[in-house]
């Protein structure tokens, strides 16, 4: 583990926007959606409008990637009007739209959650199995994890009637995908704002790390075990360096089941969110979490989330409360 690092220095804002006519019916409203997008980002980067914004985040040179979350089908999928308001911000501030890329690991629901490749006129991308991941970006763990079919050092039977041993389809490395290596150098992070049963929240931390690598499960186990692996791999380069900016959806919130769609614990928040430091964005999202599971008399989400706090020793943002501003825009 990386030697400890101070907390950012200054307090950290997140920033939130809030309209209720934003969802309804879990369908998106795109105008009012559009305008709110507009200005977080404008709040965020304290540019007058939003072509200026996004020019200010990203160069005319940059390879620019959307990362998604698409675990949560048609209902539970970062929506795609949030998606088409950054698109067309990046087009403003002069990027072509037909080089912008939006992927997550596996697409599930993306066509029912309204996602069109050929009208979008964006390129909408999955992480392939095997091929999909670079063999020289490679981070290691000491938690061994078993591989299967599409990690890449995954080795087949082939029909062979010996066995493989116990020890053969086992490893402590996971390699990056190519996406996140070769294809991006900016990536703008859009979660979902939700629980996860594994990692406590599939947050900004979580977004970045888990679904960007091979032989993932083994960060994924009960009970926080490995927890603190999350906060390890948002630290590498090829992730901390190339975001540059956390943007939450949050116009419908799970707060228990995900990130797979959970209707019966999820609600119309109508709200998004957006920050330049990951962990106080999940810091912030992790307590309204926890307010609604209480309400529901559901158990809090505990050690599963510890990896928030870890990223704030390693220096990756705050996690403290009293590290965090949270400025409503409009209030």
């Amino acid at each position: 583990m990386a030697a400890p690092a101070q907390p950012s220095p200054t307090p950290s804002i997140v920033y939130a926007i809030h309209d209720a006519g934003a969802i309804k019916d879990y369908k998106t409203n795109a105008p009012v959606v559009r305008i709110m997008l507009n200005r977080l980002v404008t709040a965020v980067t304290g540019q007058p409008d939003a072509a200026k914004a996004w020019g200010s985040l990203v160069s005319p040179e940059d390879k620019i990637g959307i990362k998604i979350s698409a675990a949560g089908g048609e209902l539970f999928t970062t929506h795609h009007d949030v998606v088409n308001a950054i698109v067309d911000g990046l087009v403003a501030a002069g990027h072509r739209r037909s080089d912008i890329i939006v992927w997550d690991r596996s697409l599930g629901g993306v066509q029912e959650a309204g996602y069109r490749r050929a009208s979008d006129g964006y390129q909408v991308k999955s992480i392939p199995p095997r091929d999909g991941y670079d063999p020289k970006e490679m981070l290691s763990a000491p938690l061994v994890g078993k591989l299967v079919w599409g990690d890449f050092d995954y080795k087949p039977n082939k029909g062979k009637t010996v066995l493989l041993s116990e020890t053969e389809n086992t490893s402590s490395v996971s390699h990056f995908s190519r996406l996140l290596t070769s294809e991006v150098t900016k990536v703008i992070n859009v979660p979902v704002m939700s629980s996860s049963e594994t990692n406590g929240i599939a947050g900004c931390l979580y977004n970045m790390t888990i679904p960007n690598i091979d032989n993932w499960r083994r960060f994924t186990q009960p009970y926080g075990f490995g927890v603190d692996s999350i906060a390890q791999i948002y630290s590498h380069p090829l992730v901390a360096q190339k975001v540059v900016l956390n943007l939450m959806d949050g116009l419908v919130a799970q707060y228990a089941g995900g990130p797979q769609s959970q209707p019966n614990w999820a609600l119309h928040h109508a709200t998004l969110y957006a920050s330049k430091d990951p962990v106080a964005l999940d810091a912030i999202a992790l307590k309204r979490i926890q307010e609604w599971r209480a309400r529901a008399s559901l158990p809090r989400i505990g050690h599963m989330a510890d990896y928030i706090p870890i990223a704030s020793q390693l220096g990756l943002g705050n996690s403290a409360p009293d590290r965090i501003e949270l400025r409503n825009i409009g209030e």
